[in-house]
């Protein structure tokens, strides 16, 4: 055993997020640790690395105890962590940011050796199996390639734990199985692993050993090969797989929307479908297919090069984004962080922003009818926070998309895009996204769902439309709908 943390409490004024935690990780073993946004994952991690520390608990590193009281103690103790999105600095090369604060120096003036840099850094990409130029501006990486970039900094300091935490919820699937082959790897070197994912497949495909967090407290823990998914979101949640995806009752009604003959000279090509009162129509595709390009030209946010838009019978002009809104359009995007809420600022201010006309006196925004708005969507959606004075940024990924589910419901929409609407959220907040969409159309909205979760557009889309490479290449019907028939039709086949 590698690492051993027992008793771990934290408060955050006058909440607990964590409350007597365990999590043991052990040499050549990758250790899932699993629970809903909110369940204190994020909190022991940051522990873990030194960012906080724990009001009560012990640490036991390599068998001596220990209490980082800064990221810096933690790294130097072996403990590094890779993030959903790393953070590198764009305008240095591949090998400065591996060796960033602790550049190879040499010679009696103790200048930057620049030649040991990349050789070294060509060492540590070999090692887990990537061909970069070490030379490479970073601004020129991929999402992928900087996840890897960040393994390679790990290894050159000697790192011994490395805690994944969502790392594939950017990446394709062949990349996803190439970070796989690094995770064996690391394994076959001695190293223990923490892997945080919200994806079932995974945690089964890589993990050893689970431990499962529940609103700040240690529910579980065990081998993989003896349990299985319903078990875990059990777990998890206190609810069942198939109260995950419900599925409302609601009577489909007449055609609202007509897409006729979308066109952009790149991304897609003879996309024609129609939108009914009530329904939910999901789009599904792998990446690439160009879902999200057709729906930003839907709403106005890129031009396609032909095609026409009927909103009831009737032309829609949507030159700008403002003209969808106007018209009854709302876009959920799927980068919620840097496109769909402004993290910097209060769950009042961005429920706020699509609908200060109508909150405005004069030139005056009426505050009380601001926090009112907010109050009665962060209520609706149950979305956790102190209020809705707190910032957005300080919220758990689940709960910040509620948020910017909640900033376009406001709006009063008719249509609503929700672009990956659960994507890097848990399955306990995906439940309730979906309670949230059947409640929008049983109330007479219709909704463009477009989600690379097979088992959620199987599960909640009464009709399907598939994409591949920019074209449609499938439609099916809720009752005829399976998951080979539509992965078929995404891949082409």
């Amino acid at each position: 055993m590698l690492l051993h943390a027992s008793g771990i409490s934290k408060r955050f004024g006058g909440v607990q997020a964590l409350s007597n935690v365990s999590l043991t990780a052990s040499v050549g073993e990758v250790m899932a640790l699993i629970g809903e946004n909110g369940a204190g994952k994020s909190t022991l991690v940051k522990i873990l690395t030194g960012v906080y520390q724990a009001d009560e608990g012990h640490i036991v590193l390599a068998g001596e105890p220990t209490n980082f009281t800064r990221p810096q103690d933690a790294t130097a103790a072996g403990i590094s962590a890779i993030h959903q999105e790393p953070t590198v600095f764009e305008d240095l090369s591949v090998a400065e940011n591996i060796f960033v604060g602790m550049l190879p120096c040499g010679g009696r003036l103790g200048l930057i050796d620049w030649s040991e840099m990349r050789r070294r850094s060509r060492e540590l990409l070999a090692e887990i199996g990537v061909d970069i130029d070490p030379a490479t501006p970073m601004r020129h990486l991929g999402v992928a390639e900087r996840h890897l970039l960040t393994i390679a900094k790990a290894l050159s300091t000697n790192a011994q734990l490395f805690i994944f935490d969502e790392p594939t919820a950017s990446l394709s699937h062949q990349e996803i199985h190439h970070l796989y082959g690094i995770i064996e790897r690391l394994k076959r070197a001695g190293k223990a692993i923490v892997f945080i994912s919200h994806k079932f497949d995974e945690i089964f495909a890589i993990s050893d050993r689970y431990t499962v967090l529940r609103d700040g407290f240690h529910v579980e823990e065990g081998r993989i090969e003896e349990t299985d998914e319903a078990a875990l979101v059990r777990s998890m949640v206190g609810r069942t797989l198939e109260q995950i995806y419900p599925k409302a009752a609601v009577e489909i009604g007449e055609i609202v929307l007509e897409v006729s003959g979308f066109r952009h000279e790149t991304e897609f090509d003879d996309i024609s479908f129609d939108l009914r009162r009530g329904e939910i129509l999901g789009f599904y595709g792998l990446i690439g297919a160009g879902r999200t390009e057709l729906m930003e030209a839907i709403f106005g946010l890129t031009r396609p090069a032909a095609g026409r838009l009927l909103l009831k019978g009737h032309p829609l002009r949507n030159s700008d984004p403002a003209d969808s809104m106007a018209a009854g359009l709302a876009y959920v995007p799927e980068d919620r962080q840097h496109h769909g809420a402004i993290l910097a600022m209060s769950i009042r201010e961005n429920v706020a922003l699509p609908s200060l006309d109508k909150l405005s006196r004069g030139v005056f925004l009426n505050r009380a009818a601001e926090t009112d708005l907010a109050d009665r969507y962060q209520k609706r959606l149950t979305i956790k926070a102190s209020d809705s004075e707190q910032l957005v940024a300080e919220l758990s990924g689940g709960n910040q998309q509620k948020v910017v589910v909640a900033k376009w419901l406001a709006s009063d929409p008719r249509i609503m895009i929700l672009d990956e609407p659960t994507k890097g959220i848990d399955i306990g907040s995906k439940a309730e996204v979906h309670r949230v969409i059947g409640q929008l159309v049983k109330g007479g909205m219709s909704i463009i769902l477009v989600s690379s979760e097979l088992e959620e557009v199987l599960g909640i889309a009464d009709r399907i439309v598939v994409m591949h490479r920019g074209r449609i290449t499938g439609r099916f019907q809720r009752e005829e709908a399976t998951a080979e028939v539509v992965m078929s039709a995404a891949a082409g086949t």
